[in-house]
């Protein structure tokens, strides 16, 4: 009966959805055969599984302190400069767009 109440169309709570995707991760099976067995679309079950790996990642993380150090200035060096690991750095000058800062900054958060 589950099976049918799930292929009508229901929605599932946000629970529900992370219970079933952390079947799917528990379980071994390919997402295909986790759909077949559970009765789940794989669309959905994709959806479910990006968002639970999502939060997952989050509750995961734990804030790192990273050193700074302040140096003299130099010219027309940056505002800014943050040194990334690998050595890539990104430097900010006086009038940057915060808005292209922002997203940057969100776009290494999901990295």
């Amino acid at each position: 009966m589950e099976n049918q109440e799930q292929r009508s169309g229901r929605r599932r709570s946000r629970e529900e959805a992370n219970r079933l995707a952390a079947e799917c991760e528990e379980s071994g099976l390919s997402q295909r055969e986790f759909c077949e067995q559970c009765g789940v679309p794989l669309k959905t079950l994709v959806r479910y599984l990006a968002r639970y790996r999502r939060e997952q990642r989050g509750k995961n993380q734990t804030p790192q302190w990273v050193a700074v150090e302040v140096g003299a200035k130099r010219g027309d060096a940056a505002e800014l400069s943050i040194v990334l690991a690998g050595g890539r750095r990104i430097e900010v000058t006086r009038g940057f767009d915060i808005e292209t800062l922002r997203r940057v900054v969100i776009a290494l958060e999901q990295a």
